[in-house]
């Protein structure tokens, strides 16, 4: 599973329908409306490499009121979850 972060700079006084719009799409599993230089950050999840054209230039480009976007695609996940879940294996609880 390959993960993207997106940054989205957006129109602001349509910041929720552009956020509802996003999450609306597949592969998007979170949106974040946040403070800064972007207004959102969407996690993008997709099996290719090759998927993430699709959904981030092909999709969430073209929602209007979207004006920018700014892609990190990650090399690992860490998580205080999995971290937890890793230490607890071969433990009885």
């Amino acid at each position: 599973m390959i993960t993207a972060i997106v940054l989205i700079k957006t129109s602001v006084d349509r910041i929720p329908e552009i956020a509802e719009a996003v999450a609306a799409l597949d592969s998007v599993s979170e949106v974040y409306s946040v403070t800064g230089k972007y207004d959102l950050i969407a996690l993008v999840r997709v099996a290719r490499h090759e998927n993430l054209a699709d959904i981030i230039p092909g999709s969430i480009s073209k929602i209007p009121g979207v004006e920018a976007t700014d892609t990190h695609v990650a090399f690992r996940t860490y998580s205080q979850h999995d971290l937890e879940a890793a230490f607890a294996i071969g433990l009885d609880a």
